[in-house]
């Protein structure tokens, strides 16, 4: 993963810390509880959390018209960080719905969604097989939302607004730097190998072991993704030497996809704009089982709010055997990025150990154990 925060809270003199819960729909309600349960059994590891409940979703527009009350909203202002379950926006058009996690990302200006994707070796001091982060562009792309439908005398024509722009681009890039600055390297090499080969290998590779791969169709939307694409080529080079440690890649989305399944160990943090960022992370998470395994983060410069990766899965609603781990990594990543790195070490381990020993697993990864089931076995390991 990544071990440096992208920010630091003031934490030395901070006696508590309150975290809003937006549960919204489907197995939201079943997960973000799980989350809340581990981050309680952590302790002194962070100060003393207040859970503020919140309401957002689906269910919530059906009762009052609106998906996201200006309650809300308020109250994560006054928060210093958030958990988001998962929504249930419908597929066709309703009058005034619009989707709610979509509308908090512009409302607290979190605009990157930090996807890490990192599968569990059998053995700890193993490489994992997969070890990337998606960092996506959270705010614009064509889920600005500004579609029409226009009558035409050949029938409907529909047509979006894709935005790009200068600001949120070189932002975005600063962002994917940063967090691959962050991310501990190792080289893996076989334990047969002569010690003098093993010392010229590491330091032919010393200077250049992270990686910003940006991901575009530059090849066909020169004007949109040309803009996204040349804004982050820039961003190293306005750094005065900063990200001198870290090698620029770019791939063409398409091909990127492709490579990501045939050989996902050449990417490290794979950087993109908000369509190709949601594509990307959820593809990714079928190389390590489950989107019940992948967490996600809602990052700005004030704010951070966990999000599992997986959707609210309404055929699941209720059974009871929603796998809790993207959420309760959701929760360390969330931690991690106010500062909290013990706590959040100690989560991933213990998580890690669960899956790794494969004993207590929800359907979605092959097992029978239900929600509550992974919660205990994740808390024993604590």
């Amino acid at each position: 993963m990544f071990r440096t925060p992208i920010r630091r809270m003031a934490t030395a003199a901070r006696q508590s810390l309150k975290i809003g819960l937006i549960p919204a729909d489907g197995i939201g309600k079943e997960v973000i509880p799980a989350a809340r349960r581990v981050l309680e059994a952590i302790g002194s590891d962070i100060p003393k959390p207040e859970f503020v409940p919140l309401l957002a979703g689906w269910e919530v527009f059906v009762r009052s018209g609106t998906a996201l009350p200006e309650e809300t909203v308020e109250a994560l202002r006054e928060c210093d960080g958030a958990l988001f379950g998962a929504v249930s926006s419908p597929s066709r058009r309703v009058t005034g719905y619009s989707s709610p996690i979509v509308a908090l990302r512009k409302e607290l200006d979190l605009y990157a969604n930090v996807r890490p994707v990192i599968s569990v070796a059998a053995n700890p001091e193993e490489k994992p097989a997969v070890d990337l982060v998606v960092v996506r562009e959270n705010t614009e792309c064509l889920y600005v939302k500004q579609e029409q439908l226009v009558p035409t005398e050949n029938g409907k024509e529909a047509r979006a607004t894709r935005l790009i722009t200068e600001r949120a681009s070189r932002r975005i890039g600063k962002m994917a730097f940063e967090i691959a600055l962050g991310r501990p390297r190792k080289v893996w090499l076989p334990s047969s190998l002569p010690r003098i080969i093993v010392v010229e290998i590491l330091n032919l590779f010393a200077r250049k072991i992270q990686q910003v791969t940006i991901i575009h169709k530059s090849n066909v939307l020169s004007v949109t993704d040309g803009l996204f694409r040349e804004t982050i080529r820039q961003v190293p080079a306005d750094a005065n030497g900063r990200y001198d440690s870290v090698k620029l890649e770019e791939q063409i989305v398409d091909s990127a996809v492709y490579r990501l399944f045939r050989e996902p160990q050449i990417y490290d943090v794979m950087v993109a704009p908000n369509l190709y960022g949601d594509i990307i992370s959820d593809a990714a998470a079928a190389l390590v089982g489950s989107l019940g395994l992948v967490p996600s983060v809602n990052a700005g410069d004030k704010f951070i709010m966990g999000e599992p990766v997986h959707g609210s899965a309404p055929d699941i609603e209720g059974k009871g055997i929603a796998n809790p781990i993207a959420a309760i990594r959701s929760a360390a990543l969330m931690i991690r990025h106010m500062g909290y790195t013990n706590g959040a070490d100690r989560i991933d381990r213990a998580v890690d150990q669960v899956v790794r020993e494969g004993q207590v697993l929800t359907p979605d990864l092959g097992g029978k154990s239900s929600t509550d089931d992974v919660l205990n076995a994740v808390l024993k390991k604590l």
